[in-house]
């Protein structure tokens, strides 16, 4: 740990070995923040590692650090200076894929086979600041975007598939997902339209939101903060925008899940935490 990171919360169920960990984070660039990977894989103890906002090309992505960390296998989709998504495991990538929506190619999906199930690695557009699809490009490329995913998650999986997305879909779909409802609903990311999209992606195939699965919803939960908060925690004004979800097929096999708040506390961190859940396949 090199006396870098506050030790994290208890799990939400009691302890249980699984057939697979999975966590996922947004990273807000890999080489600036391989340190704190460091002490996300040393503390969390993951055997499935999503990755968003990687923000390096190929060519240069840590591939040898990251396999020194633990993962051999790696699948990585990456850009410059923007986006990137990548998929760091124990256990072996039997294929993948990298799927591209809205005619760009923004590396935002990265699609994994391990252990028999596809691991999905989704990174939703933010959207821009302004919730109106004439004046903000950026906010209609995102409804765009979910219209098109979820299309194709309707058209080519069943809820029988063992699927499990995960990543940061840039929406806090509930009103305890908000530190406020009222004041953030004219807010991207929470807006009654973005909700909506998002509500439809999850009837695409029927997910299980796996966090949600173990905490009611009547209860806050947060995996976001902004950087503009001057004390974070004490202010508190969060946002759920990291998700995992699974297929009907999968949910069965849900055992325990972990919000890793403390994270927001290390040195130079994200403004997003790591969301872990365990899964028996």
């Amino acid at each position: 740990m090199g006396g870098r990171a506050a030790p994290l919360g208890r799990c939400l169920r009691p302890c249980y070995i699984p057939a697979m960990r999975l966590v996922t984070w947004n990273i807000n660039s890999i080489r600036l923040r391989f340190e704190l990977l460091r002490d996300v894989a040393e503390t969390l103890r993951p055997d499935v590692l999503c990755l968003q906002e990687t923000k390096v090309v190929d060519a240069l992505f840590p591939a040898e650090a990251c396999r020194d960390l633990g993962f051999p296998h790696l699948a990585f989709h990456g850009m410059k200076g923007y986006n990137g998504v990548a998929i760091l495991s124990k256990l072996p990538i039997e294929d993948t894929a990298t799927p591209g929506w809205c005619d760009r190619t923004d590396c935002r999906h990265l699609v994994a086979r391990i252990a028999g199930a596809e691991v999905h690695c989704l990174y939703v557009p933010a959207g821009g600041d302004v919730p109106n699809v004439d004046a903000n490009p950026k906010f209609a490329h995102k409804l765009d975007f979910l219209k098109q995913v979820t299309a194709w998650y309707a058209g080519t999986y069943k809820p029988g598939d063992r699927v499990i997305l995960a990543g940061d879909l840039n929406i806090a779909p509930l009103e305890t997902d908000v530190w406020s409802h009222k004041q953030l609903l004219g807010v991207v990311s929470h807006t009654p339209v973005e909700v909506e999209a998002l509500a439809g992606l999850r009837d695409s195939l029927g997910w299980v939101d796996a966090v949600r699965h173990f905490v009611p919803p009547g209860e806050r939960l947060y995996t976001w903060w902004s950087y503009r908060s001057p004390d974070w925690s004490v202010n508190d004004r969060g946002r759920r925008l990291d998700h995992v979800w699974v297929t009907p097929a999968l949910a069965g096999g849900l055992r325990s899940a972990l919000v890793a708040r403390e994270c927001r506390s290390w040195p130079q961190p994200s403004d997003h935490v790591p969301v872990l859940v365990d899964i028996d396949l």
